[in-house]
């Protein structure tokens, strides 16, 4: 169960953050509006909210996920894959010091970004990517040994995080869709299969026995709700436009 989720309002230079969607720029006040309907839902699932303001040096800098990985015990700042949002994680650290007192980082030329990090209990699937090579997930997977935790890779083919295209419901279960329903990394779970039309939706988020998931993508919640959870829709068209979804927008702990 979380407690707590950290997030980063958007600042007014998210319209010129990395995409490759191809849905046009962000409406930024829309963008704000579903970010407060975002953290209003964290809230309603039992999180205490820490919100950050926005970061304008950064564009991408909403997508608070990609800069951390925080486990039971211990916080790892990442060292991400896109020159662009490296300097994003001077700020995050300061944050998890209250918070963490095991704080390990990634180093060159080593990369990690965390949204191609997927937690299933005590073991971590790390998406080998563009973002993420081998040398940042053999450090990770070093840390979490440390910490009497496990770690493995995946490699990706079409998505930019792992977390593009699969999400853990707890319980055994894993939303998954495209290249993720045939390999053989996740051949013990229960698959909950997402359409191609509808793979945006793959990446939602459990949070304390609810799934909070996409706006638009009814054959995906029916889903999930058919294997027995309740969720919560949350609109994030303008996240989307950045390649961003549910999971990148909070550090849930």
């Amino acid at each position: 169960m979380f407690t707590k989720a950290i997030v980063r309002t958007p600042g007014k230079s998210m319209v010129n953050g990395l995409t490759t969607a191809g849905l046009g720029q962000p409406n930024y006040d829309l963008a704000l509006a579903q970010h407060a309907a975002y953290i209003e839902t964290l809230k309603q699932c039992g999180l205490e909210v820490i919100v950050l303001p926005p970061d304008e040096k950064y564009p991408d800098s909403v997508f608070v996920e990609d800069v951390a990985l925080l486990t039971e015990t211990c916080a790892i700042i990442t060292n991400p894959g896109a020159p662009s949002r490296k300097g994003e994680v001077a700020g995050i650290k300061e944050i998890l010091e209250k918070y963490y007192g095991d704080i390990h980082e990634i180093r060159d030329p080593g990369t990690v970004e965390a949204g191609d990090i997927m937690m299933v209990g005590s073991h971590f699937f790390i998406g080998l990517s563009e973002r993420t090579n081998m040398n940042g997930a053999f450090q990770t997977i070093s840390i979490l040994k440390q910490n009497f935790l496990t770690g493995s890779t995946v490699k990706l083919k079409n998505v930019l995080h792992l977390k593009t295209g699969v999400s853990y419901l707890e319980q055994n279960n894993l939303v998954a869709c495209g290249e993720f329903l045939s390999k053989p990394d996740f051949e013990d779970f229960n698959m909950l299969k997402i359409d191609d039309d509808e793979a945006y939706s793959a990446n939602c988020i459990w949070v304390n026995n609810k799934v909070i998931v996409p706006k638009g993508y009814p054959k995906a919640k029916q889903t999930i709700e058919q294997a027995g959870y309740s969720t919560i829709v949350v609109d994030v068209s303008e996240f989307r436009k950045l390649d961003g979804g549910l999971s990148c927008l909070s550090l849930r702990f």
